[in-house]
């Protein structure tokens, strides 16, 4: 019999919106929660997995970032792109409280609130990428142009 899989929020989401999809289930190993990790236990090239950040501005407003899991966020590139002066990462302590997801497991899609997010142009070179469903050791299959609309998203070049 089937592993019968636990839906996150993301999932349930995606599926509400019936927007297509797959998941991919892999062991988590709790030194290891990197995205480079990651691409690794789920067998595919790291350039399709990315991964999921949170940014606030000044004026505490906060935004999603979603890049390469081998990159770096640009964050002037990015400040300048949602336009703010600048911005800087949200601290780990307050990603649950703000999004319902934890270090390791934070999607684009499915958050508390819908935060304004951007999606490094390089999803565009995919068919399909693999960003987090929500929790550690699950991630979603998902064509670029379907995240676009699942999780209210702009492209833009953010990394560095």
């Amino acid at each position: 019999m089937a592993k019968k899989i636990q839906k996150t929020n993301a999932v349930r989401l995606l599926d509400q919106k019936k927007i297509p999809y797959s998941l991919k289930e892999y062991e988590i190993n709790e030194e290891h929660l990197d995205g480079v990790t990651a691409a690794e236990e789920i067998g595919q090239p790291v350039e399709t997995v990315f991964k999921t950040l949170v940014a606030t501005s000044m004026k505490k407003q906060l935004y999603v970032f979603v890049i390469p899991v081998a990159k770096e966020l640009d964050l002037k590139a990015a400040a300048k792109f949602v336009g703010e002066k600048k911005i800087e990462m949200l601290h780990v302590r307050d990603l649950l409280a703000n999004t319902g997801y934890i270090r390791g497991g934070c999607s684009p899609i499915g958050m508390k609130k819908q935060y304004p997010t951007v999606v490094d142009e390089a999803a565009l070179l995919q068919d399909e990428i693999f960003i987090s469903a929500g929790k550690r050791g699950m991630q979603i299959c998902i064509a670029p142009k379907f995240l676009e609309q699942a999780a209210q998203a702009k492209f833009g070049s953010i990394t560095c």
